[in-house]
């Protein structure tokens, strides 16, 4: 009973249920991968998620190829027909493959599942990426959560998940390889090389993000409840992107955090760990977009679609180029431009200062981060800019608007990630690091800076910013 696979967002061989699934069968084994961006919706990868795409499928392959084995790669936005294709031309009977929970997804797998039974081949489909199935989770009235921590402590309570499951030695080969093109093919990399920031930071692939995790296991878990908040300091694993396109499961997380427990510092609330705990926020977020599919282009709570927003084109410009005048702002804008990626704080000061700041809608703020972090998750990104915005669940009350000047006083002490992407300003002392505008004119000159020159004045006044933010709000409860 030859199979084929069905590769998406799930690029690693190791805790494969599918892959498991078809290994289980006595015959040949077809890894396939489909590029169907038409498929996605409004939702297809940006420019960030392409290019980590290519890597992650170059270094699936090879993965692929260690074992006797290799990866087929096609274009087309029906997917069904192209794995109908594949199935027929292998003499496969099987057609196996891990969910995805983004709504455009969902209808399309079942869809799918449906046609493939109608055509007499097997359809299963498994998870792969959640902890905890988003239906499995239920109130006590029996629907969905909107708060996170009894979320996570009923999850808390279900015990451990699975152990992960090993990477095959070996998996057979058809006799004859149905047609595949090069992945190169689908134009993922940008034509005007701007990558070479997410060059220099990241390796994408299983293999580097087990080297990830164990790096941080080993010197940065015990210290991450202290340095998680820091984005001077490399005090995260940095594993979302790897989580995103699957090249490591929650699940392996999990046990490897386990197994670190009892081998350095035996606590027998490991469970309840802080970087757990994140974990748990990822699976949250999927729990609500399976839940509340609406939520990706609305608001949760309806009455935020009422909201007043301003949505300057200048202030919007102004704020994805880093040039606001707020550095720990712009200091996140250049990091997410650069790397394809932003600190967690550091993403919490940016969309408060989007939606509160300058009254841009959230959606806009949540296109550019699709666009440019090469971790952009649909769930994900859609709670943080929800919560950010005051209109989602277990969200920040609107009224709570991040000061950037103290967000970065107590988060950037030293000023040395602002100097970092910011260097325009990168002499001033601490003093005035994170509020140029109020350094002694005397010290300006001194360090040869001109404000408004060479970095922006604030583009919005942070009392009346704050002041016309809670005006508007006040506008929903009339």
């Amino acid at each position: 009973m030859s199979a084929v696979i069905w590769f998406r967002q799930d690029l690693r061989l190791s805790d494969n249920p599918a892959l498991r699934a078809a290994l289980a069968g006595s015959g040949a084994v077809i890894p396939v991968y489909i590029h169907a961006p038409g498929e996605e919706g409004a939702w297809a990868p940006g420019g960030a998620s392409r290019w980590w795409l290519h890597h992650s499928l170059a270094a699936l392959k090879d993965e692929l190829r260690s074992r006797g084995s290799d990866l087929i790669v096609r274009a087309s936005d029906d997917s069904a027909a192209e794995l109908l294709r594949i199935a027929r031309a292998s003499g496969a009977n099987r057609v196996l493959w891990n969910r995805r929970y983004e709504p455009a997804a969902i209808a399309r797998d079942a869809r799918i599942k449906t046609w493939l039974r109608q055509q007499g081949l097997e359809a299963e489909s498994y998870n792969a990426s959640l902890l905890r199935e988003p239906w499995e989770l239920k109130t006590k009235t029996g629907g969905p959560y909107q708060v996170f921590t009894p979320f996570w402590r009923q999850s808390l309570m279900l015990g451990d998940p699975p152990k992960p499951l090993p990477a095959p030695r070996r998996i057979p080969a058809p006799d004859r390889w149905p047609d595949s093109c090069a992945a190169s093919e689908f134009a993922l990399l940008p034509q005007l090389d701007w990558a070479h920031g997410l060059r220099k930071t990241w390796k994408p692939g299983a293999a580097a993000a087990l080297t990830r995790l164990k790096t941080f296991l080993d010197s940065g878990l015990r210290e991450y409840p202290r340095a998680r908040d820091r984005p001077d300091l490399a005090g995260t694993s940095c594993l979302s992107p790897h989580l995103h396109f699957g090249e490591i499961s929650p699940r392996q997380i999990w046990h490897e955090v386990r197994i670190n427990a009892a081998d350095r510092a035996p606590d027998p609330r490991w469970r309840e760990s802080r970087f757990l705990t994140e974990i748990g926020w990822r699976e949250f977020s999927h729990h609500l977009l399976y839940h509340f599919p609406e939520t990706v282009g609305a608001p949760l709570r309806p009455a935020y679609a009422r909201f007043p927003w301003l949505d300057s084109a200048n202030h919007l410009r102004a704020w994805q180029r880093g040039r606001t005048g707020y550095p720990i702002v712009d200091a996140g804008m250049r990091q997410l431009w650069h790397t394809g990626w932003m600190h967690n704080r550091v993403r919490m000061i940016v969309a408060s200062f989007l939606v509160k700041h300058l009254l841009i809608n959230w959606t806009s703020g949540a296109r550019w981060f699709w666009d440019t972090l090469v971790d952009a998750d649909l769930a994900s990104n859609t709670l943080g800019w929800q919560w950010s915005a005051g209109c989602g669940a277990d969200a920040a009350p609107y009224f709570r608007i991040f000061n950037p000047m103290s967000q970065g006083r107590k988060f950037d002490e030293s000023g040395n990630y602002v100097r970092r992407w910011v260097p325009e300003i990168a002499r001033l002392s601490n003093n005035w690091i994170h509020e140029p505008w109020a350094a002694p004119e005397k010290e300006l000159r001194q360090e040869g800076i001109t404000l408004g020159k060479d970095y922006p004045a604030p583009i919005v006044d942070h009392s009346r910013a704050r002041a016309a933010a809670l005006a508007a709000l006040a506008t929903l409860k009339n």
